[in-house]
C-alpha cells in the first residue's frame, strides 16, 4: 500500500497505524496476534471522511455522518477478539455503518454477513469494502433486529449498536459453540455494558465484560 501522510502530520497512515496498534491496542489487553495483525493491515483512514482522516487513528470514536460513528480502535480489537473467531467462521455483523469492522472480521473470517438499515452507508461501505477486495462479505440493508436468517447458523454475531434487550431472533441464528458480542441497556440509569454469550448445547453461558457506549439500535427492537 503506498504512503499517504495526514493533513496535519507528518508521519504516514501506515506509521500512524502502527502507533495505534503499539500504543492503543499492545499496551492494553490486545492479545490475540490475528486481530493485532488485522487492525495493522486494515486503512482504517479509507472509512472516515475526507476532512477527518487525520484523526483517523486517534484514540477514539469519530462521525461518519447519519448519527452514526466508527467505534474506538480498542473497542474494535476487542468485540473482536471476544469472538474468539477461526479461519472457517462465518460471522454475522449488526451495524455494517462505515464498513471498517466488517474489514476486520473480512480479515479473520471465512464468510461475513453484515446488514445495515441505513442505505446510504450500506452504499458507501460496498465500495470502500469492494476497493480493498473483501470478496468473503456480503451485505443487505435490513433491520439489525432480525439479524439475517436465510443465511444462519453463524458461528460469531457482533452487533455495533446498543439493544435494551437481547434480540431473540439473533440467539436462533446463533450455532451451537457460537458466541454473540453485543452492547447492551441493562439498568435504569441507561447505561450500555459489553456483554458475550456463548451458545452451549445446554443453554447460553453469559458474562459481563466493561461499560461502554454506543448508537442505539433502531428499527423493530423499539416496538
Amino acid at each position: 500500500m503506498k504512503k499517504r501522510r495526514s493533513y496535519n502530520s507528518s508521519i504516514s497512515f501506515d506509521e500512524q497505524r502502527r502507533r495505534m496498534v503499539d500504543d492503543q491496542l499492545k499496551s492494553r489487553d490486545i492479545t490475540d496476534t490475528n486481530v493485532l495483525n488485522s487492525m495493522l493491515r486494515i486503512p482504517r483512514h479509507l472509512f472516515v471522511p475526507p476532512k477527518r482522516q487525520d484523526e483517523a487513528y486517534s484514540d477514539g470514536p469519530l462521525q461518519i455522518g447519519h448519527g452514526q460513528t466508527i467505534s474506538q480502535p480498542y473497542i474494535v480489537a476487542s468485540m473482536t477478539q471476544a469472538l474468539r473467531l477461526r479461519d472457517t467462521s462465518r460471522v454475522l455483523e449488526i451495524g455494517t455503518g462505515c464498513g471498517y469492522q466488517t474489514a476486520i472480521l473480512s480479515d479473520l473470517a471465512k464468510e461475513v454477513y453484515s446488514v445495515e438499515v441505513i442505505p446510504e452507508l450500506t452504499d458507501k461501505a460496498r465500495r470502500i469494502l469492494k476497493k480493498l477486495g473483501c470478496r468473503n462479505v456480503h451485505t443487505d440493508v435490513r433491520d439489525g433486529f432480525l439479524g439475517w436468517p436465510e443465511r444462519s447458523p453463524y458461528d460469531g454475531i457482533i452487533v455495533t449498536a446498543a439493544a435494551p434487550k437481547l434480540p431473540e431472533p439473533l440467539i436462533a441464528q446463533l450455532a451451537v459453540g457460537g458466541t454473540i458480542i453485543i452492547p447492551l441497556t441493562t439498568d435504569a440509569y441507561g447505561r450500555q455494558f459489553l456483554t458475550r454469550l456463548t451458545r452451549e448445547s445446554d443453554g447460553l453461558k453469559r458474562s459481563t465484560l466493561y461499560e461502554v457506549r454506543f448508537v442505539p439500535m433502531v428499527g423493530q427492537v423499539e416496538e
